[in-house]
């Protein structure tokens, strides 16, 4: 898929960026961070705190100068628990994602983002599973946490190419995503995210605004599979998010072993 955005970036974009876009969202970061963390002390379920960060969500998508529409929005009500998987293009997308999903979630997050002030905050303090991306054994523990999380009736989203593509191009898929949906027996929801690799693509400082569109595909049943399909499971969700961005579904068999499965929010 082709980028739309232009190299080098206009000055004008960099210049609001700089001195109005980015100094207005780290203020709304910090007042919706102490504000979630404040009410986690009464906050039990986290319902509370996953609405203010729909909110602190919804302005940064507006506040970087984008429309936000969702296609297939139907898809994502048709299953009460499943694991919702997407592409990682940006920064961005992990707003994108709580700005257009109309339900509460638990998220796979590298266990980086917890010492982050405010965003780190929310992490812990609202029931988000951290990942050690350097470390298989420990990341194979947070899969299992999200199983548990699964079973206990809460949906799941992970970004199952595990880091943000340099290119805008779809990646090696990580065996993760199919790995929780085969093993608690629930539907796999693929979700393409696409424009948000133009507004902030990877290595880059600047907004640049465009239509942003969260597309959500069919979900896919794992009813009565087996751990040996993992990697039939993860092919079949990386075609249908070929699908959803448009793209011409080509076959592919590079998919990652469990061992390697790490599953990432940077």
């Amino acid at each position: 898929m082709m980028s739309r955005r232009p190299s080098p970036l206009p000055r004008y974009h960099r210049w609001r960026t700089n001195l109005i876009q980015i100094p207005a969202l780290t203020l709304v970061t910090a007042v919706c961070g102490s504000l979630s963390l404040l009410l986690s002390f009464v906050d039990k379920n986290g319902r509370i705190q996953h609405r203010i960060a729909q909110t602190w969500a919804r302005i940064l998508v507006w506040g970087s100068g984008c429309s936000l529409a969702v296609r297939g929005a139907k898809n994502l009500r048709k299953c009460p628990v499943a694991v919702y998987a997407s592409n990682h293009t940006s920064y961005m997308d992990t707003p994108v994602i709580f700005a257009a999903l109309p339900f509460q979630f638990r998220i796979l997050a590298k266990k980086e983002l917890w010492p982050i002030a405010f965003i780190g905050w929310y992490l812990g303090r609202s029931g988000q599973i951290p990942i050690d991306t350097a470390n298989p054994r420990a990341t194979l523990s947070s899969l299992g946490m999200g199983v548990k999380a699964l079973r206990s009736g809460m949906p799941l989203f992970v970004f199952p190419e595990g880091r943000r593509t340099p290119t805008g191009e779809l990646q090696e898929f990580l065996s993760g995503a199919a790995y929780l949906a085969i093993r608690s027996q629930v539907p796999l929801v693929p979700i393409a995210l696409i424009g948000v690799y133009d507004l902030l693509p990877i290595h880059s400082r600047h907004f640049y605004p465009s239509k942003l569109v969260l597309a959500a595909g069919e979900p896919i049943l794992t009813t009565g599979m087996t751990a040996r399909q993992t990697d039939e499971l993860t092919e079949r969700l990386r075609l249908a998010i070929q699908e959803l961005r448009g793209e011409p579904v080509t076959a592919s068999l590079q998919v990652a072993p469990l061992s390697e499965a790490q599953v990432s929010l940077d």
